[in-house]
């Protein structure tokens, strides 16, 4: 396994966010987490980005645990992700943009690249390659000059993934990739996110959209009211009397 959750709590006033969680995620698998809005989904994946610590449980990396690690060191260790709501950086190119993603594999230094010393041009090369090759991977390389913020919507969330993928990741968190995509985007959406399962990379994705979910995930995760209501194959969690209450609600699950 290379991601193990086990008993995962967090609490906002009071209020369950999540609660008592546990999943596993099996390496070069597209694992989904859905489940209506409040449900704890994206909480989740800011436990295991360290973007918030839990109250109690434990998050491992294959055999190493990285419960409450700050999110710089969970980064290095594998671990990417994008957000719900776009995080480019404006006034930066395309380029620049994936750029940051790469430097959390270089060794000069911030003050090292501020100062321009000749030891920091061939690691800047290094990074500006591996930028380019994230950015022809994904098909916007013809775009690499472009200020970010000037791509239409659709590219501006492949970016994003650009960005992350930059960080070198086995496991690469994606926090809602279709939101606000159109079905021609969504599709496209659903073939960037096989390729690069076919990379070696596993995918764990928080997504509303059933389509995307169900045609590419191995397995799915549903929460509800922060806790775990099912865990199975997508056709299996389909047919799931509790998932179709929480999504249909009372009467029409009976009917």
């Amino acid at each position: 396994m290379i991601l193990q959750v086990e008993d995962l709590n967090r609490s906002f006033g009071g209020v369950q966010a999540v609660k008592d969680v546990s999943f596993t995620v099996r390496e070069g698998m597209i694992k989904a987490v859905i489940g209506p809005n409040g449900a704890g989904k994206t909480t989740l994946f800011n436990l295991i980005s360290g973007t918030l610590r839990p109250d109690s449980g434990k998050v491992m990396l294959e055999d190493r645990e990285i419960t409450g690690l700050p999110p710089h060191r969970i980064a290095g260790m594998g671990i990417a992700r994008t957000f719900q709501h776009i995080r480019l950086f404006p006034g930066m190119t395309v380029l620049e943009n994936v750029m940051i993603g790469c430097h959390i594999h270089g060794k000069a230094g911030f003050l090292a690249g501020m100062l321009n010393l000749p030891w920091t041009w061939k690691e800047e090369r290094r990074l500006m390659e591996r930028a380019c090759e994230v950015l022809g991977f994904l098909s916007l390389d013809d775009y690499m000059y472009n200020d970010a913020l000037s791509l239409p919507y659709g590219q501006q969330r492949i970016l994003e993934i650009a960005r992350a993928l930059a960080v070198g990741p086995r496991l690469l968190l994606l926090d809602e990739p279709a939101a606000g995509l159109n079905m021609r985007e969504t599709v496209q959406m659903a073939e960037i996110i096989r390729k690069i399962k076919e990379q070696g990379i596993t995918v764990l994705l928080v997504e509303h959209d059933m389509s995307l979910v169900m045609n590419i995930s191995d397995e799915v995760l549903v929460l509800s009211y922060g806790e775990k209501i099912a865990d199975d194959l997508p056709l299996r969690v389909q047919k799931d009397p509790e998932v179709i209450r929480v999504y249909l609600g009372e009467e029409d699950a009976q009917d």
